[in-house]
């Protein structure tokens, strides 16, 4: 089974470009990597402990090189992390945590629903943590990555230096495929320079407390620029043919944007201090925003203008504001999770194995999506969106 696994990496390597000497022989790199952890200053025990029988996992390969963020359509991104039901989803769990959120933004300055946002993207609120043990998905990255291995390398360091100064167990330590872990994804050097106790137990324990986890994160935006009292941005109106700058890095003061003719949306003057850019998410022909320094703030937390809306977004609407507004440039929109879990009941009405109806969209899903997508003369890319969903509900 070993050599099989090992030859399906070489193989996959090869494919895409990354031929190195570690792809293919892994055994040989978490050799180095002993060595190189063993000159960090961690015990032989700690690294033989976490790193028993860790062999290479394909899949973190192939979530490296499909990531949703920089790939999905802002409007599909959107559709499924600032839906109805994560409002209420989010609602409720601000209303069980309400002290500990209460008391992170008193001790940080960072707003609550900024921070419960982050946690619902992150991972649903804490019903999505556990997915790749980290350093089997971190040696893998090292050793067959064949990008940032540097990177990936110091946060393996990172979640042995964790173990063995017994912050959290190692079977504890479980995440995404890149080495993010806890109620709300915290990267291993992340925790060892960010991470806090919230419950008051002496522990910094971001994967079974959600108030540990909802300090930390207050602690990570602060560390990030947050101003407290601010507010990350809001959705506004360009003029037609607007020719001006665009950015979230293209900073002005409001003074500026107001003489190229942008107002709030629905009408109104734009409000704030400070320089804000405009950010254009979709182009000139979707919606657009006015965004501050707390959007650079989670901004931070993922490096993604996606990512970073969402957060913005979805807090808003946590506080009871509109999403967004203006209308997205598609003839096709995202669908929401419950907009998913009809998509996928269908599919399965109609004879397609894609598991079970659970809103996530997997390799299963895709293949039966194609197929639909060919039936009705568009192009087979796998893509859950209205069309599909609506071609699924005529017949």
């Amino acid at each position: 089974m070993r050599v099989m696994r090992v030859a399906f990496l070489i193989c996959l390597a090869a494919g895409l470009g990354l031929t190195t000497p570690a792809a293919a022989d892994f055994s040989s790199c978490v050799a180095g990597l002993r060595a190189h952890a063993l000159s960090q200053g961690i015990s032989p025990a700690t690294f033989d402990s976490a790193m028993a029988n860790v062999t290479a996992e394909p899949k973190v390969i192939e979530l490296m090189n499909n990531q949703p963020e920089f790939k999905t359509p802002i409007w599909d991104y959107l559709a499924a992390l600032t839906d109805d039901e994560k409002v209420a989803d989010g609602r409720a769990a601000m209303q069980k945590y309400s002290h500990a959120l209460a008391a992170a933004e008193q001790r940080f300055g960072v707003d609550r629903y900024a921070i419960a946002a982050v946690w619902g993207v992150e991972s649903d609120f804490g019903k999505a943590q556990k997915k790749f043990y980290l350093p089997q998905a971190l040696s893998t990255l090292v050793c067959t990555g064949g990008r940032r291995q540097d990177y990936f390398r110091g946060e393996l360091m990172s979640t042995l230096k964790i173990i063995q100064r017994g912050d959290l167990e190692a079977a504890d330590l479980w995440g995404s495929w890149a080495g993010a872990f806890g109620h709300t994804q915290f990267m291993p050097s992340t925790y060892l320079r960010l991470a806090v106790d919230g419950d008051g137990d002496g522990r910094r324990d971001l994967v079974n407390s959600a108030p540990d986890a909802l300090h930390s994160t207050a602690n990570y935006l602060a560390h990030s620029g947050w101003v407290p009292g601010a507010p990350w941005g809001y959705e506004v109106q360009i003029p037609e043919n607007y020719a001006g700058p665009s950015g979230r890095t293209m900073r002005h003061p409001v003074s500026f944007w107001e003489g190229h003719g942008v107002r709030k949306y629905g009408g109104g003057a734009l409000t704030g201090a400070g320089a804000a850019g405009l950010l254009l998410p979709a182009g000139k022909d979707g919606p657009a925003f006015l965004v501050f320094k707390n959007y650079d703030a989670a901004f931070s937390y993922n490096g993604s203008d996606a990512y970073a809306l969402a957060i913005s977004v979805l807090s808003d609407r946590l506080r009871g504001r509109p999403g967004v507004q203006a209308d997205w440039p598609t003839d096709d929109l995202g669908l929401s999770r419950a907009e998913r879990r009809e998509l996928q009941r269908l599919l399965i009405a109609r004879g397609y194995d894609v598991g079970e109806p659970d809103g996530a969209v997997g390799q299963k899903t895709r293949a039966a999506i194609m197929a639909i997508e060919q039936q009705i003369g568009m192009p087979a890319r796998g893509r859950p969106g209205m069309k599909v969903l609506r071609a699924l509900r005529e017949k």
